[in-house]
């Protein structure tokens, strides 16, 4: 799982006349991913890029056809049923008499859009006109009138046809919004002296439409014809959808056929060939070679020479290469182990090897980058930790199954794909957050699970864990800060060690030692002086009491002793010196170990500040009353009925009521205190993915990648095809 799978690279050498079948024959077999050539060959031995098989060009021009009527047709993947042959002569005059009726009714369609499109705006343009109430044939015709119809504010048009010296009379008739200006203009004024005498006016002229009547009756002729038009616009959208009904199948069908006949013509453009001969080299996973070879000899015989060139070890200065040697002889060509010709020179694809409830957090590595061949694959490490960390910051049953719900929804839902992943990233995380509700003993922030649980059945005191918002479990709110620093030093050490190995393998151990080895003896001897005497009364007691014996968690470890702390201290400065030696610079980063470490405090902080909001909204439903007074003091919700000061509960006596609910004020707060539980729970829920999500993600982005992933591999890509349409059967 921390090692993608291992891939050899191939050679496929044969003539030119066999090429066909060699490409049929690794089609179908779906496991060479084909690298490109890159013309290195063709001045010592006379390689060219080959050039695409007869009837490409054909097969290329008809998958563009087929797209196209996908797409007028609105076509959808989901419209397929069975798989189907799709013979050559399907491809012929068939798929030219479809063309050619949906063209002729795309075509009508977008005639009887434009018209429709036109009408309307014909509709808007006349809409002011019959504000203005004036009938159409009134407003122009006139010999010594000129008329502006617009619209604006009728003060400043009827000032400025006032002060203008070319108009010597006029009317205006106005609606609500729009007006019409008649004006005489003098002997000898311009045709357009009135709408000269506007300019300048905050005045919007509109054209006068050619027509007569009333505007209501244009409208009434222009909405008849709107409805004519969309009845036939209606019959060509019924016509084109019977068609994609009953052609669709076959569309998918053909489109799936001619991809496939595409990918096989082109695919020479990726080899080296002559005249009579090729060569394709590509990469395949090491345990599949024997299956890949033996399908090709069983499939074209001794016309074909397949060789295994390189088995890509995991370190780049680890490989143990069988390059090829090529020569021609006779206008053949042979491949030959010990050579050091290559045909192109990169690097093996990824296919991570991850497996049931592990593969969906591909997803969360994926989102940074994919892992190279030459590093570990983390994916392994965040299934254990992220759902974890997520889990204990949210920390609630109820909480627990609504997420896992979700999660179940996205898996089922989607056959493939990053929601199908992340319903499998949130299944996981609603599991975890569901466990840990059952260690703190909390179902949406009631203590329900504690009370029927925890103590009712199997007679404890308490739960597990606490979250430490009561005064009684205080002591707990400052332990899970000791755990969040535990947790970030195994959690970084982690991922040094990591970077120690690849290190180790890419570059050697003196290398491993100065790059990574140098950190992990700064953090851990930093931490070792921290969790010691030797600094004295500086580090907070929690630190050393979380773990003691009698402490929270009694795992007898309450501190490292004087002469340790300061032997860490010295393997830090150790750490810092070999640190140095390999690149001088980094000594910057010299507090790394304490801020990454302390970074993972925000484990606790949120699931305080989680359970906190939680409180809040059952504090304001319900209401909570305390028993115990000072350091004793615990918090109960008033569930059943709010108890009062002097009030007995389970043998202890109430000492103070913080707040009465709003569920005990009457039957309003009764409805008012439901919808303030369920929202405010909502709002819980989704800040739990917004907070808790996002910070156990960047705890694994920046504390822990950081240290030794780069990422950029290349996903697998084999060359063939994964039918769903069609079928050679």
């Amino acid at each position: 799982m921390l090692r993608p799978e291992q891939m050899s690279k191939v050679s496929v050498t044969g003539s030119r006349g066999v090429m066909p079948e060699v490409i049929e024959a690794v089609h179908d077999l779906r496991l060479l991913h084909v690298t490109e050539y890159d013309g290195s060959w063709q001045e010592e031995f006379g390689f060219e890029t080959g050039s695409p098989i007869e009837g490409a060009e054909s097969a290329s021009d008809k998958l563009v056809t087929v797209r196209s009527l996908k797409s007028i047709l609105g076509v959808e993947d989901t419209d397929s049923g069975r798989q189907r042959i799709v013979p050559d002569d399907a491809l012929g005059e068939p798929l030219e008499e479809i063309q050619a009726e949906v063209n002729e009714l795309d075509d009508r369609r977008a005639e009887l859009e434009n018209e429709l499109r036109a009408v309307d705006e014909e509709i808007d343009a006349m809409e002011p006109f019959v504000d203005l109430g004036l009938d159409l044939d009134l407003l122009s015709g006139y010999e010594t009138l000129q008329v502006v119809v617009g619209q604006g504010k009728v003060d400043p048009v009827e000032r400025a046809v006032v002060d203008a010296d070319d108009i010597s009379a006029y009317e205006i008739f106005s609606g609500e919004r729009t007006h019409a200006v008649f004006g005489r203009p003098v002997d000898g004024a311009d045709e357009m002296a009135l709408a000269d005498a506007l300019v300048g006016v905050e005045f919007t002229t509109l054209e006068v439409p050619d027509a007569s009547g009333s505007p209501e009756e244009h409208i009434r002729d222009l909405e008849q014809q709107k409805r004519e038009v969309e009845s036939k616009l209606e019959t060509v959208e019924s016509e084109l959808h019977d068609i994609a009904v009953e052609e669709g199948e076959f569309l998918l069908a053909a489109e799936e056929r001619l991809a496939i006949d595409v990918q096989k013509t082109e695919a020479p453009l990726s080899f080296a060939t002559t005249e009579n001969a090729f060569v394709a080299e590509g990469w395949i996973p090491s345990e599949r070679y024997n299956t890949f070879a033996g399908t090709l000899k069983d499939e074209v015989g001794e016309h074909v020479a397949v060789e295994e060139l390189e088995r890509a070890e995991f370190s780049r200065d680890g490989h143990d290469h069988a390059r090829e040697d090529v020569a021609e002889s006779g206008g053949t060509v042979a491949a030959t182990d010990g050579g050091t010709v290559s045909m192109a020179n990169d690097d093996p694809p990824v296919v991570q090897k991850n497996s049931g409830a592990v593969k969906p957090f591909e997803l969360l590595v994926q989102a940074v980058n994919r892992p190279s061949y030459y590093e570990f694959d983390p994916t392994i490490i965040l299934f254990l930790t992220f759902p974890t960390f997520f889990g204990f910051m949210i920390g609630d049953f109820g909480y627990g199954v609504i997420y896992t719900a979700i999660g179940f929804f996205l898996y089922s839902k989607f056959d493939d794909g990053a929601l199908k992943s992340m319903g499998g990233v949130t299944i996981a995380a609603g599991l975890f957050t569901t466990l840990f509700g059952i260690l703190y003993g909390e179902i949406f922030g009631f203590h329900l699970i504690t009370q029927y649980f925890w103590e009712g059945l199997l007679g404890l005191s308490h739960p597990p864990i606490e979250k430490g918002l009561s005064p009684a479990t205080a002591e707990w709110a400052l332990g899970w800060l000791t755990v969040s620093v535990a947790v970030g030093i195994i959690h970084v050490n982690v991922g040094y060690v990591f970077d120690f190995f690849e290190n180790y393998q890419l570059h050697g151990p003196k290398d491993a030692v100065l790059e990574s080895g140098s950190w992990i003896l700064m953090l851990n001897g930093l931490w070792i002086w921290i969790f010691s005497d030797a600094l004295g009364g500086v580090p907070p007691e929690f630190l050393f009491t979380t773990f003691a014996a009698d402490g929270l968690i009694p795992l007898g470890f309450s501190g490292f002793s004087f002469i340790v702390g300061w032997g860490g201290f010295g393997l830090y400065i150790l750490g810092a010196v070999l640190l140095g030696m390999g690149e001088l610079a980094e000594l910057v980063e010299f507090a790394a170990p304490l801020s990454n470490v302390l970074s993972y405090t925000r484990l606790g902080a949120v699931l305080i500040a989680k359970a906190s909001m939680a409180f809040a909204v059952n504090l304001l439903v319900f209401g909570v009353f305390v028993t115990g007074e000072g350091s004793e003091a615990e918090w109960h919700f008033g569930l059943g009925h709010m108890y009062h000061v002097g009030d007995m509960y389970h043998g202890h006596e109430v000492t103070d009521v913080l707040f009465g609910g709003i569920f005990h004020s009457g039957a309003a707060g009764v409805v008012g205190g439901l919808l303030v539980l369920v929202v405010g729970h909502l709002v819980v829920l989704a800040l739990g993915v917004t907070s808790a999500g996002l910070q156990a993600v960047r705890l694994e982005y920046v504390e822990f990648f950081n240290k030794f992933f780069e990422g950029g591999g290349r996903a697998y890509n084999p060359f063939g095809y994964d039918r769903e349409f069609t079928t050679e059967d």
